[in-house]
């Protein structure tokens, strides 16, 4: 379907209360999906003989129902698991919440997943964050109908960190992460160990979420196009699956690994009382150094490690994390508009909340100290490229129709030539706003500018650069001493205005690898590319 307007009629409509009804009135993401030509049948993968597992587990995706609000249950989409072989501490629970169990990983193990749908619907695990072949990373082909199994089986390559698993169905990711599907997984390694970091009952585990539920405690998924168009953003914040999180701590150091787990909303993070956060660790794992920051920026799909310290607090204090006050990750167009086009929302985009509050319950005298020197990490510079000069593109487009990457929208192994990715190479790449791109005007792609988490399938990288249009800088000033560019990443805020250059290998692996937008709306919506790295 093609649909003609006049540009300077839409230009009008597009700042106004009449162009926001009018968009919203148009047949769902027409421009955005185009034409999709579906993917090949695919045998689930069976165990090999020949593959020796040092861990073994069975991982169900299934309905069920958990207490989240006072009153009646909430019905629930959840991964479930079975240890068979490895460590006891493999799998970790989490008390009285839907999501899935702590996977505790080590470098260097074998690992094989069974994975049984036991969900009326397809489905796929991906291992975000994971370095694995291209047929064990989740890839939307490899989906399973209901009743089938899928075994992965990987070695584990990567060093110590936290990554998630989650569904990545086609068009189906933002539905079933948003009822439940989704867990933490930790890899260690000796050099973590050897750090004597807070572990054991002073790890904590802190997934936030945020999700809105009717009168009847179930889950309301998007209402309108508008909760497509921006991402859904609930009006309740969950903490590892429950509603005003409270943690009882002693007085001394705990590690926190946090993990933006919701769709679309990003989150300011910041102690109430003024103290500085302190960080140990990103995506890919610790940094070189701790980092101290007022505050930290955590997009969905991103995770942060860090040092908490409630030594010398009294008991009965209290100490709140909290999201604080920020703009611009919206487009104009709908702050323009007093936000109507978040309908009202009790939670709006950008606005102060509280998200946890840690109580002090028992003195202590003893404490970790905080080490000085964490990692040594691996960094590459731009002259070692295999494209020092010429950046690989990722464009990021904008429309009430259309969220698109690269000017396309998602379809199968259909790469551009700059998507095609030399086996064993270190790319240069620059993420950026393109508000021409997709057929619409520049103006009102600026209208429709927001921030986007990108994230990379494969081997995490590392960002090289930042750099803010000078029309953006007064929004940008809300969030800039929030971002941690020093280690390794596997999804990256890019702001509206901003322009994002990383370097990322790729190594070991052949085949189609993805990459998309981690506001999980606007991945279904088609904002999602593939490389195809070959020999």
């Amino acid at each position: 379907m093609t649909t003609v307007t006049n540009i300077q009629r839409r230009r009008f409509l597009g700042q106004s209360a009449i162009g926001l009804a009018a968009y919203a009135s148009l047949p769902k993401f027409v421009a955005a999906m185009g034409d999709m030509q579906g993917f090949p049948k695919v045998t689930p993968n069976k165990a090999n003989p020949q593959f020796k597992a040092d861990v073994e587990f069975d991982l169900f995706c299934s309905l069920g129902s958990v207490s989240i609000l006072p009153g009646q249950n909430t019905k629930v989409q959840h991964y479930s698991a079975q240890l068979k072989t490895g460590p006891k501490d493999t799998l970790i629970d989490i008390p009285g919440s839907y999501l899935g169990p702590l996977i505790n990983l080590h470098q260097g193990q074998k690992v094989r997943i069974n994975l049984y749908n036991q969900l009326p619907e397809p489905t796929v695990t991906h291992w975000h964050g994971l370095h694995v072949p291209a047929n064990m990373d989740g890839h939307p082909q490899y989906a399973i109908m209901p009743g089938a199994v899928l075994v992965y089986e990987f070695e584990v390559l990567n060093r110590a960190g936290m990554n998630i698993y989650h569904p990545h169905a086609h068009e189906a990711t933002a539905t079933q992460v948003y009822n439940g599907l989704a867990g933490a997984l930790f890899v260690r390694d000796a050099e973590e160990t050897a750090l004597e970091l807070p572990s054991g009952a002073y790890e904590l585990p802190i997934v936030i979420q945020d999700r809105r539920f009717d009168q009847q405690n179930q889950l309301v998924y998007a209402r309108n196009r508008h909760d497509h168009m921006l991402g859904l953003y609930g009006e309740q914040i969950l903490v590892n699956g429950h509603a005003n999180y409270q943690i009882d701590v002693e007085s001394r150091a705990y590690r926190l690994r946090v993990l933006n787990g919701s769709n679309a909303r990003i989150y300011k993070l910041a102690w109430d009382d003024g103290t500085p956060l302190t960080v140990l660790g990103v995506d890919g794992g610790l940094l070189a150094q701790p980092e101290v920051k007022p505050y930290v920026m955590l997009a969905p799909g991103e995770r942060l490690d860090v040092w908490a310290d409630f030594s010398g607090r009294n008991v009965g204090s209290s100490l709140v994390l909290r999201s604080l006050a920020f703009s611009g990750v919206l487009p104009k167009m709908a702050e323009r508009m007093g936000g109507m086009m978040m309908h009202a929302n009790q939670l709006p985009v950008g606005s102060e909340f509280a998200i946890f509050t840690a109580r002090v319950t028992k003195k202590v005298s003893d404490s970790p100290k905080l080490p000085s020197k964490l990692s040594t990490i691996a960094t590459h510079s731009v002259s070692n490229t295999a494209n020092p000069n010429k950046p690989l593109p990722i464009a990021i487009s904008e429309s009430p129709m259309a969220m698109l990457l690269n000017g396309k929208a998602y379809a199968f192994n259909e790469p551009l030539p700059t998507e095609r990715i030399k086996l064993n190479s270190l790319q240069l790449m620059e993420i950026f706003h393109n508000h021409g791109a997709g057929g619409h005007g520049r103006g009102m792609g600026m209208m429709m500018a927001m921030a986007h988490p990108i994230h990379l399938h494969g081997q995490q990288f590392q960002i090289v650069s930042r750099t803010i249009n000078a029309n953006h800088t007064e929004d940008y000033a809300t969030v800039r001493d929030g971002f941690i560019d020093t280690g390794l990443k596997d999804t990256v805020l890019v702001m509206p205005g901003e322009t994002v250059r990383i370097i990322k290998p790729f190594e070991d692996f052949t085949g189609l690898f993805m990459y998309h937008c981690h506001n999980l709306e606007h991945e279904d919506m088609g904002m999602m590319r593939e490389f195809l790295v070959y020999a």
